[in-house]
């Protein structure tokens, strides 16, 4: 397995580790609930270097990120960071990404997954672009640090004006000292930051933030939270709520595709379907009346008929309710209708519930 630059600290620390998309990742540190609250509370931090690093440059680059992606990147501006969904020419989905311009540069974020496979789809279509494509995965360290207390702890450690960033943007600076890009992003729901450095500083950076948290409840948070806390905000997840099956318009993401740009991969496939959203099954929050979780591939039931499948579920710490997000016919996905969840071989009573389950204040 891959390791990223702070396993032995995962390790000393007492970190439950696991395989995730062949990376050696801490899932959970103390408990799933106690990070998850730390998060919506206080603070919690996350080794994200499992996510792909792609950095984009030469002449050719907006173009050929214009080609690969459904955003419209020749409309950033630097220091602007876009989400975007990388396409086949069916339009189904092979991965969501994050696009940073970086002014002379940039930087596409992909899932730990998928990495291999979008630099193989984006090797193949290079051809023609003046573009040079470089995979510093391996060579740099990503962590998170998420919740209400994010900005007052990072900015102790900075040079960055953390409160004159807006969400879904980057900026150079220095964190304790050491040249980073900081970016106002997240995966949890809370305000945040994502901080990337060079894999010889993470260690360094990465007890700085513990130490300046600790007296603000910062914990470090696994991979358990991050996936309660993705689901409670409704984040869908690749591999749950899309893959190459699923196209933007079905995901619910029409916000990440711009079809009035002149064209990109899977642009008539993905037009086709926006004009066929109506019928088209819709991406949902499904409430459970009891605490019994409704896993991926339990069926959503109206009486008899077959409505729908669940992606994903799990019991929300934060609501105290048995959540689950999924797919449904369009005409059972008014917020209010009453279904039936089929969790192994037994209906258990919800009702279709707007997303997001949790929008913080």
């Amino acid at each position: 397995m891959l390791q990223t630059a702070l396993s032995n600290w995962h390790q000393e620390s007492g970190a439950r580790m696991v395989d995730f998309a062949g990376w050696s990742m801490p899932i959970q540190y103390s408990s799933i609930v106690e990070e998850h609250d730390s998060v919506r509370q206080s603070c919690g931090l996350f080794d994200i270097a499992h996510m792909g690093r792609i950095w984009v440059r030469g002449e050719g680059a907006v173009a050929f990120l214009d080609h690969v992606a459904t955003n419209h990147v020749a409309q950033t501006k630097p220091g602007q960071v876009r989400y975007s969904l990388v396409c086949n020419e069916s339009g189904g989905i092979l991965d969501d990404v994050l696009i940073y311009n970086l002014e002379t540069e940039f930087l596409v974020v992909v899932n730990a997954s998928n990495r291999e496979k979008i630099l193989a789809w984006f090797e193949v279509h290079r051809s023609g672009f003046d573009v040079e494509i470089d995979d510093r995965t391996q060579e740099t360290f990503m962590l998170a640090i998420q919740g209400p207390q994010s900005q007052a702890i990072l900015s102790t450690l900075t040079d960055v004006d953390l409160s004159a960033m807006k969400y879904y943007t980057v900026q150079r600076g220095r964190v304790d000292g050491v040249e980073a890009l900081v970016s106002r992003t997240g995966y949890t729901g809370e305000d945040g930051f994502e901080v990337i450095v060079e894999n010889a500083e993470a260690v360094k950076v990465w007890t700085a933030c513990a130490a300046a948290g600790e007296q603000s409840g910062l914990k470090p948070c696994g991979l358990g939270c991050r996936d309660t806390l993705r689901l409670e905000a409704a984040m869908p997840l690749y591999g749950h709520e899309m893959d190459e099956t699923v196209d933007p318009i079905t995901a619910g993401l029409s916000f990440g595709v711009k079809l009035k740009k002149s064209s990109f991969l899977g642009h008539e496939a993905i037009r086709q379907k926006a004009n066929e959203s109506e019928s088209l099954p819709k991406r949902i929050g499904v409430m459970l009346s009891g605490r019994r979780i409704a896993r991926e591939g339990a069926t959503l039931h109206v009486e008899a008929e077959q409505v729908g499948k669940v992606t994903s579920g799990t019991f929300s710490p934060t609501l105290q309710k048995s959540l689950a997000m999924g797919y449904i016919d369009p005409k059972y996905a008014t917020p209010g209708t009453a279904v039936e969840v089929d969790i192994r071989g037994k209906r258990e009573p919800g009702e279709v519930t707007a997303l997001p389950f949790y929008k913080r204040s």
